[in-house]
């Protein structure tokens, strides 16, 4: 009984070695067709997430730590500075 169940349920494959090939083949494409639909998903669903991300950040203040000094500084050459003691 088991033999026939397991002999009904697997697959065959074609005797003609066209036919072979050409399942070969559409299995193939049809691979690249979902990678390539995957990637566009997944490519989709990060702009849209970086979109929503930046439209609830808008209008928002850039938050600044009060403990950053802003200035201005001059890299000095080393033989213009004063001699160690």
């Amino acid at each position: 009984m088991r033999s026939r169940v397991h002999a009904a349920a697997s697959p065959r494959k074609p005797r003609q070695r066209w036919l072979r090939v050409a399942f070969g083949v559409v299995g193939v494409a049809l691979l690249a067709v979902l990678v390539m639909f995957s990637v566009v998903v997944g490519a989709a669903m990060i702009a849209i997430g970086l979109l929503f991300r930046l439209w609830q950040q808008r209008g928002k203040p850039v938050a600044r730590d009060s403990r950053v000094m802003d200035g201005e500084y001059r890299v000095l050459e080393k033989h213009r500075l004063p001699p160690v003691r």
